[in-house]
């Protein structure tokens, strides 16, 4: 059974295209009625909206099978005064789901992803965190790709205001253990006795999404279709103990070798 990514694993970070094999994976799990959720960290879209986007590619799997942290950020984060950063469909999302945005005097400081963070927008945050506001992302991901470029990602920022703050923070998707036991109701759903141990999960980000997984006992499987080109970039500079177990070119590479080695 299978946790799977979206962004540079099932669809490009260039032009959102599927990847190669991307349709055909997910055609060969429904066909074998294996178990698998789809798990992306999307927050400029609604999550029907990104799901129908998906489906409308060619991304065959229904909406149970699917998990971004929109879906659980109610349960984490109160909807009064948030100081929230990121894309501006991520701000329009939040005041659809009636989120109050205050920059006065903030409860929480919510990041999210966008490439072009100001210095600026730097110094809000950790004044509001000095000041006691909680800081939250709404995932963890390294790096941010996007028109052929790498961006620090949401990780790298709120590792950056961790050092700067000497505050701790929470993160609402991959790679939270509490998003990552959500999938796993999710799947439980499918099937009864599923447990992590079961589980496969094939993600582009080998730090914001494997690693984490990894320590939950998941089997990892890398691909360097999305925020890396090669395995050398990354693979050798992590601990030895959070090194993915498999590494592939991409979903195809993923569909031709799967059965003799996973």
């Amino acid at each position: 059974m299978y946790f799977i990514d979206v962004q540079g694993t099932l669809i490009s970070d260039v032009d959102k295209s599927p990847i190669a094999g991307s349709c055909e994976f997910l055609e060969h799990l429904n066909k074998e009625n294996i178990p698998f959720m789809v798990i992306t960290n999307n927050t400029k879209n609604s999550s029907k909206k990104f799901y129908n986007f998906l489906h409308s590619i060619g991304l065959e799997f229904s909406f149970d099978k699917y998990l971004d942290p929109l879906m659980v950020l109610e349960d984490r984060v109160e909807k009064d005064a948030v100081a929230a950063y990121g894309a501006p469909e991520f701000l329009d999302n939040l005041q659809s789901m009636g989120y109050e945005l205050n920059y006065t005097s903030p409860k929480t400081v919510l990041v999210a992803i966008k490439a072009d963070f100001t210095s600026e927008e730097f110094a809000q945050m950790i004044e509001f965190i000095l000041a006691g506001a909680k800081l939250v992302g709404m995932h963890e991901t390294s790096i941010y790709a996007k028109n052929s470029k790498r961006y620090p990602g949401v990780g790298a920022i709120l590792k950056m205001l961790e050092f700067a703050t000497s505050s701790s923070y929470e993160v609402i998707g991959k790679p939270s253990t509490a998003f990552y036991e959500e999938s796993l109701q999710k799947l439980q759903q499918q099937v009864q006795d599923a447990h992590f141990a079961d589980v496969t999960i094939i993600s582009d980000d080998v730090k914001g999404d494997l690693g984490g997984a990894k320590e939950l006992g998941m089997q990892t499987v890398f691909v360097t279709s999305g925020k890396y080109k090669t395995a050398d970039e990354i693979v050798p500079f992590l601990d030895e103990k959070l090194r993915p177990d498999f590494v592939y070119k991409d979903m195809l590479d993923i569909l031709m070798h799967h059965n003799r080695k996973m």
